[in-house]
């Protein structure tokens, strides 16, 4: 556990493995914190350096007063991967963690060698949609819209399953105005224009089941990056770490040999 000041607001992250190895920073989800990851970890090859962080307003960063901009989300990666002191990593973003990421290789290509862009997409959504989500947590907090995100980010499967109920207590253990942030920062962001001008390995991953990023949606984002890879997990949702981590482990490790960075 670890935490430092960036653009006014401290960060909470972790940086595990050799200080050395092959970097691969993770990004996660609205309403998830750092731990989303924890299920691949077992199931990823030894020696890398391995950096997870919470987002503004998520886990044990800091909560500013929403709204949030995308750009600032953006710069808060850019610095802390700065403090870090890390250069040409492997940038796997889930979600708004995709856009944090899409937003990141446009700004800084010396600190992103190659994407992983899962359940994600240039824009998702429309304002509308998003006024109404930030509306019905203004009044009632997340927990009022916690079953409806459960429908949205996971298989018919995994909805049955009682470990269903550790992802509900992580999304509803969120701040609201963090949630809310986060929420205008997608609700204001499209990048299909400056993620169409990236060159650099890109692998796209979406879950056949995924409520919140449908496959067309992710896959229309990755065909915008020429020489992208695009997988689809069968019987997964928004959250294929979770539900499947072995296999999710499995796709990024064969990309990250893919393109020599183990």
């Amino acid at each position: 556990m670890a935490f430092t000041k960036v653009n006014d607001i401290t960060l909470h992250y972790r940086d595990d493995g050799p200080s050395d190895g092959p970097a691969l920073v993770f990004a996660n989800s609205l309403g998830t914190n750092l731990h989303l990851w924890d299920p691949i970890l077992p199931h990823l090859p030894n020696g890398l350096r391995i950096v997870r962080y919470d987002k503004r307003g998520h886990g044990q960063s800091e909560v500013p007063p929403a709204p949030y901009a995308m750009g600032a989300l953006v710069s808060d990666a850019e610095a802390l991967l700065d403090h870090l002191k890390i250069r040409d990593c492997v940038f796997v973003g889930l979600s708004i963690g995709g856009m944090i990421g899409q937003g990141l290789a446009v700004k800084r290509l010396d600190q992103i060698r190659a994407l992983v862009l899962s359940n994600t997409a240039a824009k998702i959504g429309t304002k509308e949609l998003w006024q109404t989500r930030i509306d019905a947590v203004r009044a009632g907090g997340i927990a009022s819209i916690a079953d409806a995100v459960m429908d949205r980010w996971f298989s018919r499967d995994f909805l049955a399953s009682p470990k269903l109920n550790t992802w509900r207590e992580m999304l509803i253990s969120q701040s609201d105005d963090g949630y809310i942030g986060c929420s205008a920062a997608i609700a204001g962001t499209d990048f299909y224009t400056p993620t169409s001008g990236l060159r650099l390995p890109l692998l796209g991953i979406a879950g056949s089941e995924d409520g919140a990023t449908p496959p067309d949606l992710v896959r229309e984002t990755v065909d915008l990056v020429p020489g992208s890879e695009f997988q689809l997990m069968r019987r997964a949702g928004h959250l294929p770490c979770v539900e499947q981590p072995e296999t999710y482990a499995k796709h990024l490790t064969a990309f990250l040999r893919r393109i020599g960075h183990i």
